[in-house]
């Protein structure tokens, strides 16, 4: 049966278009919101022009005081639609930066989405290993493009999965520990074969690599969730 591969493309095209779709949603709604808004708001020559009506239907008004008093409201009116005007820019560029907010946290929503359906796709498919170069001479590990130097005990436990990965076998702990010990299974602790796991996967260091990399089979054992034709030992 053929394999089914997935590439970071594939995953990525649909975030891609939810980004899409979130953004001119986002866009459109401030939009609309930004016109219903400055469409309710009074206009600034508004009270401009209630003092102007009042100058021309009383025309009677023509003490000194109540001059005084049309040029005071006259000077409150221009006042009043400086104010307005400012304010009205104030409002736009709030709704800009809501809009640059808005979008950049949708950006990451759908990101976060992305790398975690990266990683379940990993999860269920295991580490991609295309190199797994073993030198126990050296006690070195070369997985892909990264490389870990091993203490000797480490080395012989990655060594004794290589070599059952490349035979089609699951170890249980028991029958690491009696490989890398000389001795029978039976006289061996399955505890003990959990500890060089342990430590194989503390001295890998990365957390996703050494769990993806060893895997552990309920009820089985512990085996190499790699292909076994990347498997070479030096």
């Amino acid at each position: 049966m053929r394999a089914s591969t997935t590439s970071a493309t594939d995953i990525t095209r649909p975030g891609n278009r939810t980004v899409a779709l979130g953004v001119a949603a986002i866009v459109a709604l401030l939009v609309v919101a930004g016109v219903l808004l400055f469409i309710n708001l009074p206009d600034a020559d508004a009270f401009n022009q209630r003092v102007e009506r009042i100058f021309v239907e009383n025309d009677d008004l023509t003490s000194q005081a109540e001059i005084k008093l049309l040029e005071i409201l006259a000077l409150s009116g221009t006042a009043f639609s400086e104010t307005l005007r400012s304010y009205r820019m104030v409002i736009f560029v709030l709704l800009v930066f809501a809009t640059a907010l808005l979008v950049t946290a949708l950006a990451i929503l759908v990101m976060l989405v992305a790398l975690n359906r990266r990683l379940s796709e990993i999860e269920r498919s295991g580490i991609q290993v295309s190199s797994l170069v073993i030198s126990r001479a050296e006690r070195k590990v070369y997985l892909n493009d990264m490389e870990f130097t091993l203490t000797e005990a480490v080395a012989e436990t990655l060594a004794v999965l290589a070599e059952a990965r490349m035979d089609d076998e699951i170890l249980s702990g028991a029958q690491i520990e009696a490989m890398i010990s000389g001795r029978r299974a039976d006289d061996c602790d399955e505890a003990s074969g959990a500890t060089r796991i342990k430590r194989l996967r503390d001295m890998l260091g990365n957390q996703l690599v050494s769990e993806l990399l060893v895997r552990n089979i309920a009820r089985q054992g512990y085996t190499l969730s790699i292909d076994k034709r990347v498997i070479k030992m030096v």
